[in-house]
């Protein structure tokens, strides 16, 4: 048995699950999630507590088994509390401003400013102009979003220039030695 499999996850008081046949809706507070599992994992509520159960020991199902807890434990948590990434633009002249309630602009040294709209149930931030704060209920559509503005502008490691996550450190290289 999977041991992240065979934790139960605790649902709070201000999450509302719902297990129809193969599909898990979850409603919080910051949104609502919907998750279809597959046939060989099943979920049952027992209170306040949902259990994610496998069929059998085949392999296939036994990587289900802890991926689809795992998935809806963050479903749950994410309606609840949600998701946030933090953002960090290092350069001279790099910033970033809200064009509007939805959409961000980018200026990373190009020619042009950047656009980046959010997608549904994502929310952007810029408490300073060289900070971004990504939001949203979904783990995966956070995470996605932030990579793909990170990717605008990838950290330089010669000048370390560029868009990255708080707290990651970037190896600055040495450049060419003058003889």
């Amino acid at each position: 048995m999977s041991r992240v499999g065979k934790t139960p996850i605790e649902v709070p008081a201000a999450a509302i699950v719902s297990v129809d046949g193969k599909t898990v809706r979850v409603k919080g507070p910051r949104g609502e999630l919907e998750r279809v599992v597959p046939d060989c994992i099943s979920v049952e509520r027992e209170g306040d507590k949902l259990l994610v159960t496998r069929e059998s020991d085949e392999p296939r199902d036994r990587a289900l088994h802890g991926l689809f807890r795992t998935l809806i434990y963050n479903m749950v948590k994410g309606v609840t509390d949600g998701y946030e990434k933090v953002l960090e633009i290092h350069g001279v002249g790099y910033r970033a401003a809200m064009k509007d309630n939805r959409n961000l602009e980018l200026q990373l040294g190009y020619s042009s400013t950047k656009p980046v709209s959010a997608p549904q149930g994502i929310e952007f931030e810029v408490p300073n102009p060289t900070l971004v704060v990504v939001r949203g209920c979904d783990k995966q559509a956070v995470g996605q979003v932030a990579a793909e503005i990170r990717s605008l502008r990838k950290p330089d490691p010669y000048k370390g220039k560029g868009i990255r996550y708080r707290g990651e450190y970037v190896r600055r290289k040495v450049g060419k030695a003058i003889k």
